[in-house]
């Protein structure tokens, strides 16, 4: 089974998100995981707002419990989304060169922590899913 993992910031707002959007959107196809590259959320559930937005489109998802993204789990993904260019430099910076890894899309997805945006957040994660989710299985 393919791996796939969502990176962000803190892992309660745009990772988890996508986890389950592309959990959803795949049927559970894939092995699908989201973490953080920083340490400010750890332990920390999915926030509120997402689940509201996840809850309004009936995504379903799961107990969540932010966690940071370590080399040795890098190396076991098939592909890795990021969601910014920040998220792209601070992974660089903390563990190097690293394989498989792009931005989640074409444009940034914005933090809705900072937006306030939840509804754009989703449907832009959303889209991406959908775009991410063609393109994993035309390479199969």
């Amino acid at each position: 089974m393919k791996k796939v993992i969502f990176i962000c910031h803190g892992n309660i707002c745009r990772s988890p998100m996508a986890k389950y959007i592309f959990k959803y959107l795949s049927n559970n196809e894939f092995y699908v995981e989201s973490r953080a590259t920083s340490t400010e959320e750890i332990g920390n559930d999915i926030y509120s707002p997402i689940k509201k937005v996840l809850d309004i489109h009936n995504i379903p998802y799961d107990t969540h419990h932010a966690k940071q993204i370590t080399k040795d789990e890098l190396d076991t993904y098939d592909y890795i989304y990021v969601f910014d260019n920040n998220n792209l430099y601070n992974l660089k910076r903390m563990y190097g060169s690293i394989n498989n890894i792009k931005l989640i899309s074409d444009n940034e997805i914005d933090d809705p922590w900072y937006t306030r945006d939840f509804e754009r957040a989703y449907q832009e994660t959303y889209n991406a899913c959908k775009n991410i989710l063609d393109e994993i299985r035309k390479d199969k």
